[in-house]
């Protein structure tokens, strides 16, 4: 099999051992970390990886194709870039190195409100062929303001997060000061100087910033104040009320993230929404919450082909991404992996990531004899 990655770093366990080498302990702890004592980040992976495949080895098979479509678009493969927060804080430039990254193999970029590079900036990198997830702010001039900027950078996605409807309580980033810039304690200013390459590209690229908030925000504000100021603008908890006046707005596609169950996905159905993301952040809101793959299951049951389906939280390689697609999902996302590539790699980190999904993905589906990804769900093991 030819490889189109560097073989140094062949799977996703590599490059997060590589990140955690490479950046400073505050950066990889927000990256790596849930909330509270991790319960359900662990749980996200690993109950992903008890879903079994059986393969159909004398069946007829042509080969396997990983083209998927979703809303219209023919995508390359079945997976894209999950929005991830405070990007450039774990790597500087990391969103414009994965939106470059997702144009060149041609997946769906997921750009977060509350990242480091503005709507405008990726519209430019992407020719508008982006995604955008909408924390939802209280103030409903200023989510019609965010609203008119994606419009006019051309994103044809809208994806409306619901499962932050408070601020998560994560013990590390407590502990680290977490703040944007990040606070200059004797603690962190130590691990920075341990971690040449990472504090050369921040001097290079400048200091991370709420890019597409930063003309609403105050400057400068450490952990507590951060996590006082995200409550304060984005506490339009999402509900359906909220919801309809951006359905009757919005002209493209509108996809809700953070469902995670029946009555959810019902009440999207109802109010028109296009598609489902079932997700629980990534283990990063609630601990005591199922892992993504069991909310998944009673959904595909009930609502399977009255919307579409799509799956994030605990997917980290291409054999978890089979796993999810087998279980029904349509699409999936991952966001750790992708961070972890651009954390250990740089500038090659996205395209080195994908390409090992892809490799990965490619291989799973040749060894069952799945010719299409929308194949997936014959091959799972009951």
């Amino acid at each position: 099999m030819k490889l189109n990655y560097n073989p140094n770093f062949p799977s996703i366990d590599d490059l997060r051992a590589r990140a955690r080498q490479r950046i400073p302990r505050f950066a990889f702890e927000y990256l790596d970390g849930g909330c509270n004592e991790d319960v359900n980040l662990l749980k996200n992976t690993y109950e992903l990886r008890e879903v079994e495949l059986k393969p159909q080895y004398l069946s007829r098979h042509l080969g396997s194709d990983l083209k998927t479509e979703l809303f219209g678009q023919v995508y390359d493969a079945p997976f894209g870039i999950a929005p991830v927060g405070l990007q450039g804080l774990m790597w500087p430039n990391a969103p414009e190195i994965l939106a470059k990254a997702a144009m060149a193999h041609n997946i769906p970029f997921l750009l977060s409100t509350v990242t480091t590079s503005s709507i405008e900036r990726i519209s430019k990198i992407t020719e508008g062929k982006f995604w955008f997830q909408l924390y939802h702010p209280a103030d409903n001039a200023l989510r019609d303001d965010i609203l008119d900027r994606a419009e006019s950078a051309g994103c044809k996605v809208l994806v409306l997060l619901s499962d932050v409807p408070t601020f998560g309580y994560r013990p590390r980033d407590i502990r680290n000061g977490l703040a944007m810039p990040p606070k200059m304690t004797l603690r962190n200013m130590l691990q920075i100087m341990g971690k040449p390459n990472w504090a050369i590209q921040t001097l290079l690229y400048g200091q991370p910033n709420f890019a597409t908030m930063e003309k609403y925000m105050p400057k400068g504000l450490d952990m507590k104040q951060l996590g006082v100021y995200m409550n304060q603008t984005f506490a339009g908890r999402m509900n359906e009320e909220k919801i309809a006046p951006i359905r009757d707005r919005w002209k493209g596609k509108i996809v809700l993230k953070g469902v995670a169950s029946e009555e959810d996905t019902a009440r999207a159905i109802r109010l028109g929404i296009d598609g489902i993301i079932v997700s629980n952040h990534g283990g990063r809101q609630l601990d005591a919450g199922q892992s993504s793959i069991r909310s998944l299951a009673p959904i595909v049951q009930k609502y399977a082909g009255r919307i579409k389906i799509m799956l994030d939280s605990g997917i980290r390689s291409g054999p978890d991404v089979a796993r999810a697609l087998a279980s029904g999902a349509e699409f999936t996302f991952l966001g750790r992996s992708f961070m972890y590539g651009v954390a250990a790699l740089g500038k090659a980190g996205g395209d080195h990531t994908i390409s090992i999904l892809k490799t990965q993905l490619k291989q799973v589906m040749e060894q069952i004899c799945c010719e299409r990804v929308g194949d997936f769900p014959q091959y799972l093991v009951p």
